[in-house]
């Protein structure tokens, strides 16, 4: 019988295939955020023009967040079990393909519909693309240099596809769906070319846990749904109703899996290492993001009526993290580690965060610069060493479930985050709502930070006691 822990384990690639892996990963995580955030600025016009209700246009976003959420974990094990080149391959060209469908669908439904299997398929890239790396570059500066700018390609995705999204609309929303075909089939020739392909003797040949993956992934879908449906009160009934469905379900789950051979989540992992404090300071910190992300657009397009593009340029300095992460992040860490890196990053958001309760009714850009600032520099000490203490002390078979558990929290994190801000804005009638409103409602992700900040020295405090130096 093979152990969980000894399926596929394929040597270090060489430092050039392994930074050739980098950045097919990279890229692929950047076009997942992107995708998100392009969507963000493009709703409007899309509802608009093939007739979608303004109370439905939402599910544009939410389908995706749904299936993107559900299917991580699962994701992740198939690409720890199956063989990661493949699993990121093939979830690469169908994102590819139902982008494409995305951009051509004159039906609501379709798009719909496109989205959801676009979130699903990224739920298998992101966690078969975050074991490819880990498992690329061996445990140390390398693989803190690799993390460090990976974490900030991939937010950097969250902040420039804002920019890039009220660009792209200009030209025409279809574009938002377009553009991603064309860069994600560059990725898939390039990763084709690039990543070693799996070791096809090492793979299971045992069943897969079909039960489990069935209700983690039902259950993950119930639970996202319910935040988003209360977050919009659309029908709180339904999303009660999603959270009991979900709470069976992850019963029903532990029960499979404390019976089944070889699990789809072995449940000991997660106290293992820091894997379920680092995910959940992720959850916190990626949801305090999202709900400032999400208020500081309202305010500045629904209440000082600011244009798309001048919205997004808003946003942009918060790429920065894409130039302080590779040049500073992983030099920090070599001397620190990741933990305090990580409470450094998250001091910074708290900070940001904190700064923006001062918004009044004529805030304009260089009111909010201080806190886009910090934004970036709290990604840019964030992100990847995050990733990297959530893997410390677990084994590099199991990375692809691993990469699944914090990826999941990020989701959630976005999906609780917004839901929470969208309530504390007047119930998110953006509309009717005045600066005191928005002053309020920035309390979610103030208080979102300082939680995620207190869990980050957790975390540290924790890692000092079982992490070996």
């Amino acid at each position: 019988m093979t152990d969980v822990r000894e399926v596929i384990r394929p040597p270090a690639n060489s430092a050039p295939t392994g930074w050739g892996v980098l950045a097919v990963v990279c890229g692929a995580l950047f076009l997942e955020g992107i995708d998100i955030a392009m969507l963000n600025v493009a709703v409007p016009a899309i509802a608009a023009d093939i007739g979608l209700a303004t109370a439905d246009a939402h599910w544009v976003i939410s389908a995706y967040v749904l299936a993107y959420g559900g299917f991580m974990i699962f994701g992740g094990r198939t690409a720890d079990l199956l063989g990661r080149r493949r699993t990121f391959l093939v979830a690469l060209a169908i994102f590819v393909v139902f982008s494409g469908l995305g951009g051509l669908a004159d039906e609501a439904w379709v798009l719909i519909v496109a989205r959801f299997v676009t979130g699903a398929t990224a739920g298998f890239m992101t966690p078969a693309g975050f074991s490819l790396l880990t498992t690329s570059f061996p445990e140390g500066p390398l693989r803190d240099r690799a993390l460090a700018i990976y974490g900030a390609i991939g937010a950097g995705g969250f902040t420039l596809g804002v920019v890039a999204g009220g660009f792209l609309t200009d030209l025409g929303w279809r574009w938002v769906f377009f553009a991603p075909v064309i860069v994600g089939a560059l990725l898939w020739v390039a990763g084709r070319a690039t990543i070693r392909p799996d070791i096809a003797s090492e793979l299971p040949r045992r069943g897969f846990d079909l039960g489990g993956a069935i209700t983690l992934t039902s259950a993950m879908v119930a639970l996202i749904y319910g935040v988003v449906t209360i977050g919009e009160g659309q029908d709180v009934t339904a999303g009660v109703v999603s959270f009991a469905v979900a709470a069976v379900l992850i019963g029903v789950f532990v029960a499979i899996e404390r019976r089944v051979t070889d699990p789809l989540l072995r449940l000991a992992v997660l106290r293992e290492g820091l894997l379920l404090r680092s995910s959940a300071a992720g959850l916190l910190f990626i949801g305090a993001f999202f709900a400032f992300q999400f208020l500081i657009t309202l305010y500045l397009q629904e209440y000082r009526g600011w244009s798309p593009i001048a919205t997004g340029l808003a946003f942009a300095v918060m790429g920065l993290d894409m130039i302080l992460a590779p040049l500073f992040t992983h030099r920090l860490v070599k001397r620190f580690g990741n933990a305090p890196v990580m409470v450094a990053g998250l001091l910074a958001g708290a900070v940001a965060f904190a700064l923006a309760l001062r918004i009044d009714g004529n805030w304009g850009y260089l009111d909010l610069l201080p806190s886009m600032v910090l934004v970036g520099v709290m990604f840019a000490l964030v992100y990847g060493p995050l990733a990297a203490a959530a893997t410390a002390g677990l084994d590099e078979a199991e990375h692809g479930v691993a990469g699944g558990v914090v990826y999941t929290a990020f989701q959630f994190g976005a999906a609780l985050g917004v839901s929470i801000a969208t309530i504390a804005l007047v119930n998110g009638h953006a509309a009717d709502a005045d600066w005191s409103d928005y002053r309020r409602a920035l309390l979610v992700p103030a208080i979102g930070g300082a939680l995620a900040l207190a869990l980050g020295i957790s975390t540290w405090v924790r890692g000092r006691r079982v992490i070996p130096a």
